[in-house]
């Protein structure tokens, strides 16, 4: 079996690279007959994303940039017409997993894209490892997985979007930061990839604190405590609904204002900047992605995203437009619905033309990318994410 560090290095040293103009596509729908290649030339690919629960705006905003790149190439993948089935993956890792094996088993997929848990996506790492079914993740991607043969990410790696702030933060901010995120593995990953960068750049921390997932809703205790440490600012990780209650109470309860706020992006991004309105003026956070950034493909993907669901695009939305891509490469160069097949030509995708800029494979089979710090402003009257600065390039 050639190994991830093996098919990476031949990515490196390939003479030539996979042509980018691809054809691809495809239509949501549900399973079909048994096997991921039926005999008509159609190959099944298993959408794992939220339908309920906390997280269902993310599940929305992914399935949406999915969609968007197969309504763009005329319902094919590699020349394949493409069958989705849509799984929920819930909002627990128990839920997660459960659809993920019913995608796998039962509807015989070929490939699976999506997962936004990091704790699901710890979860399902043996099933696609044993069943050698290509997992081309959009969302989660929690630090401990470093040697996988059969899972990549067009997204990050969890303590990223952390690592790219902290060293802006010790550099600016003075006086001691205050942590609050939630307890479950993305949380403790951004706050570790913070403290990478933070500490060594001369950072204090004044506390650690990881409020109860999903049961907290209640978060005044927590910045309450915050706001009596004496901290000049606060470096927080939530998202979904968790995000939209979080950041309306930190205004609420007297934090806006006198202590700068820092998260990962996630806080602010797609349809809980609605929720959270004018509580979250000048939140700063650090992404991989904004809507506005100035590139041709950029403009033509923000075009068709916003014409198909009337919002801009986010980072969620943006990967799985990339997975969308990576999976047509993979395809036409396997040249067969086969797993194995597609996993060895994921890995030898030298460069993926993104909305985000230009990015490459890192060892690990995550994006080495450019991070942006971004703060909420209000433009022409409504409340997005504007960048401001650019943070560096991670993930080599």
């Amino acid at each position: 079996m050639t190994t991830r560090r093996t098919t990476y290095l031949l990515a490196l040293t390939a003479a030539s690279t996979l042509a980018l103009g691809a054809c691809g596509g495809g239509t949501l729908g549900g399973g079909g007959d048994e096997g991921g290649e039926e005999a008509d030339g159609t190959i099944k690919i298993g959408l794992l994303v939220p339908q309920s629960g906390v997280y269902k705006s993310l599940g929305d905003d992914m399935r949406a940039g999915f969609e968007v790149y197969l309504e763009e190439h005329d319902n094919t993948l590699g020349g394949l017409e493409v069958e989705v089935v849509l799984a929920d993956e819930g909002e627990t890792a128990e839920s997660g997993k459960a659809a993920a094996d019913k995608l796998v088993k039962q509807d015989q997929v070929t490939v699976v894209t999506g997962v936004v848990s990091s704790a699901v996506m710890n979860g399902v790492v043996d099933l696609f490892e044993t069943s050698k079914i290509p997992l081309v993740g959009s969302n989660a991607s929690p630090t401990t997985l470093t040697d996988a043969e059969f899972i990549w990410r067009t997204s990050y790696v969890n303590d990223e979007p952390g690592e790219a702030l902290g060293a802006y933060v010790a550099e600016n901010v003075d006086g001691g930061v205050y942590f609050l995120a939630a307890d479950y593995q993305a949380g403790k990953d951004e706050v570790s990839g913070f403290k990478k960068s933070f500490e060594p750049a001369g950072g204090e921390t004044v506390d650690e604190v990881y409020t109860p997932f999903p049961a907290t809703t209640n978060f005044q205790p927590f910045l309450a405590n915050a706001k009596a440490s004496g901290a000049e600012a606060l470096f927080s990780f939530y998202a979904g609904g968790a995000a939209v209650e979080f950041v309306k109470q930190y205004d609420q309860f007297g934090l806006k204002g006198e202590i700068a706020h820092y998260s990962a992006g996630f806080l602010t991004e797609g349809g809980v900047l609605d929720g959270q309105g004018a509580s979250a003026e000048g939140t700063f956070t650090a992404m991989n992605y904004n809507y506005d950034l100035d590139n041709e493909l950029n403009a033509s993907f923000v075009e068709a995203y916003v014409a198909k669901t009337d919002r801009n695009p986010t980072t969620y939305a943006m990967a799985s437009y990339d997975a969308a891509k990576v999976l047509d490469l993979a395809i036409e160069a396997a040249g067969e619905a086969d797993p194995e097949a597609i996993n060895t030509a994921i890995g030898e995708i030298s460069e993926i033309e993104s909305p985000r800029g230009t990015w490459t494979w890192s060892e690990i089979g995550t994006p080495v990318q450019t991070w942006y710090l971004r703060e909420v402003k209000e433009v022409d009257g409504t409340l997005t994410n504007v960048i401001i600065d650019e943070l560096g390039e991670l993930g080599g």
